[in-house]
């Protein structure tokens, strides 16, 4: 197979949570640049309407917006059966949806905590799981999980106070790695990117205030751009990475080295 066909999403359909802005638009602009229908989904559906009608006018690929709310079960079921009913097959799961909070471990509060982890955790786990029935009798599928280096170990108290966070981050490279070794079987790749630091709207306000350090334990020198994703999504979703599973790709500028 030539190289080109092995990273072209023509036919292709893919779910993108949280699609509506931040790293989700630059992923699911990447996927219709590589010729995937989109499916993007998340709590401010109005975000989603307005990324999925760009990306149908400038990259001719077919999409579709959702109401979704990941920890709600019923939500997720209508998400993928709407996305059946109007493509036929899942071929892409993207969980990107997230929530964060800041605090002092020893001052999080528990309604926090719990948030947390079930926007991360558990919502993570219901599309995987809901979609993931589709892509067993399909016998294919890849499933891609937003981590975050955050959760690939502790992080400095005073400038990334977000134990919820880096916990859920820690599970989800976990879930990842185990619905690897279970669905493989099934012809489904699961894999993880952990980004670094990206200007968004959740990073906004570490980014200020620990913009200097950030850059210092950053080898490149810069944070994450508006492209930086995108490559790293279309290989794992693409044919490219047919024999990499349970992976965690880490997109970091290089901080994880130090």
């Amino acid at each position: 197979m030539h190289i080109k066909e092995l990273f072209d999403l023509s036919d292709k359909t893919a779910i993108v949570t949280g699609g509506g802005r931040g790293l989700g638009e630059q992923i699911a602009e990447g996927l219709a640049e590589a010729g995937a229908n989109v499916v993007l989904c998340s709590r401010k559906v109005e975000a989603c309407q307005e990324v999925a009608e760009r990306l149908q006018q400038e990259k001719g690929v077919t999409t579709l917006a959702l109401s979704c709310d990941i920890t709600s079960p019923s939500d997720v079921k209508m998400v993928v059966e709407k996305t059946i009913e109007e493509f036929g097959s899942i071929d892409i799961l993207i969980n990107n949806s997230g929530a964060t909070w800041g605090a002092p471990a020893a001052e999080m509060p528990l309604e926090a905590w719990k948030k947390v982890i079930d926007v991360n955790v558990t919502g993570t786990f219901l599309m995987a799981q809901e979609a993931g029935k589709k892509m067993i009798q399909q016998k294919s599928g890849k499933i891609i999980n937003i981590a975050s280096v955050a959760g690939l170990g502790g992080a400095h108290p005073r400038y990334m106070d977000t134990i919820g966070y880096n916990t859920s981050k820690g599970a989800v490279i976990t879930f990842t790695k185990d619905l690897a070794a279970k669905w493989g079987q099934y012809n489904i790749n699961v894999n993880a990117i952990a980004p670094g630091f990206f200007p968004t709207k959740m990073s906004k306000v570490l980014i200020e205030q620990g913009e200097d350090y950030l850059l210092d334990m950053t080898p490149l020198k810069r944070f994450g751009s508006e492209k930086d994703l995108k490559g790293a999504a279309v290989f794992l979703a693409s044919g490219a990475s047919d024999f990499i599973t349970g992976d965690v790709l880490i997109v970091d500028g290089g901080t994880h080295a130090l």
